[in-house]
């Protein structure tokens, strides 16, 4: 079976962002967490979380790719619902 590796060409998916995120905010709130690894932390944290934000930017952007017509219009969906 071939093990998959972390490299830089393949990104980490959302869900373990998120959980990664989880994570961070867990050890953050800790009480043992000393000063120096807390600022190193909430760097990733902050990091991970504006990677997350444009995954979302751009996947909004491929749903709204999707959805428009034939003739060019934008249909405005309730993905929601």
């Amino acid at each position: 079976m071939k093990r998959k590796t972390e490299s830089s060409e393949a990104p980490e998916s959302l869900a373990a962002e998120l959980q990664r995120l989880e994570e961070i905010v867990r050890r953050l709130e800790a009480d043992d967490v000393d000063l120096d690894d807390a600022l190193a932390i909430f760097e990733e944290g902050v990091r991970r979380l504006r990677a997350a934000r444009d995954r979302l930017a751009q996947a909004e952007l491929k749903v709204q790719s999707v959805l428009q017509d034939a003739d060019g219009t934008l249909r405005t969906d309730d993905l929601d619902a």
